[in-house]
């Protein structure tokens, strides 16, 4: 084997060394304007640690050579994500502004589409990129309804945790591993999430209000779902059915 065959996670892991460090100044600067709790403080660097954790093994596996620009964008995006996080930890003892939240919030929900376009143009779109922004979205959707859960009541958490249910489901019943068409309506769906559950959060609506879009947020995502889970139910129904249809055949041609 060449030695310029040999690979190299030292550049990669280096960027994800450097997002755990702007995640805990991000932190540091949201003790020092608002005076961040314990809570936060240590929800902020657990989400830190595990991040950089989780990251770096997942790089380590997939063989990438660079981080990419698109990836750097979605880091920057989960290091608002941390932030969000650990203010959110901190709403459970004491209440920082809401404002903040929202602001960090409402930059990391615009920055979505970002990443996506500039792998795109770059050419720098991996597998490895596309589930990191998939997280990292599945991750502030569950933040944000357990913030709003704390006005509205629990049943708002089922928006949040509806992904991981789905994910955990997959491991009992293999046939939802199957991919799924690409859909525009299930995009903004999984869009939709964020903004309304920021609406919600931000707090600029009566109760009343409040409870209609988050509610509005459940009733798309359980359509989005159960429309995703009757396709792939029939899919697997399908193969199934078609696998039954060939055995015989095979059988046959056996025979002979």
């Amino acid at each position: 084997m060449a030695l310029n065959d040999i690979y190299d996670a030292r550049p990669v892991q280096q960027e994800t060394a450097v997002g755990a460090g702007v995640q805990i100044l991000v932190l540091a600067l949201l003790g020092t304007a608002i005076g961040l709790g314990p809570a936060g403080w240590v929800t902020g660097l657990v989400f830190a640690a595990a991040t950089w954790a989780v990251l770096s093994r997942a790089l380590h596996r997939s063989g990438l050579r660079t981080f990419g620009p698109a990836n750097r964008v979605t880091l920057g995006r989960a290091t608002l994500v941390g932030g969000v996080t650990a203010l959110v930890a901190d709403s459970f003892v004491s209440a920082p502004p809401v404002s903040l939240l929202v602001g960090l919030t409402a930059v990391a929900l615009l920055l979505d589409g970002v990443d996506g376009k500039v792998a795109r143009r770059t050419g720098t779109s991996t597998a490895l990129g596309a589930r990191f922004d998939m997280e990292v979205d599945a991750f502030l959707i569950l933040v944000l309804s357990v913030y709003v859960s704390l006005e509205l009541g629990p049943w708002v958490l089922l928006i949040g945790g509806m992904r991981y249910a789905f994910v955990a489901a997959a491991r009992v019943a293999p046939w939802l591993n199957a991919p799924l068409p690409p859909s525009f309506a299930r995009k903004t769906v999984a869009a939709l999430q964020g903004v309304c559950l920021l609406v919600a959060g931000a707090d600029l609506l009566p109760y009343a209000g409040n409870f209609a879009v988050a509610l509005l947020a459940l009733a798309l995502l359980l359509w989005s779902f159960g429309r995703d889970v009757v396709w792939l139910w029939r899919e697997s129904r399908a193969a199934v059915a078609e696998g039954s249809a060939t055995e015989p055949m095979v059988l046959e041609l056996a025979a002979r």
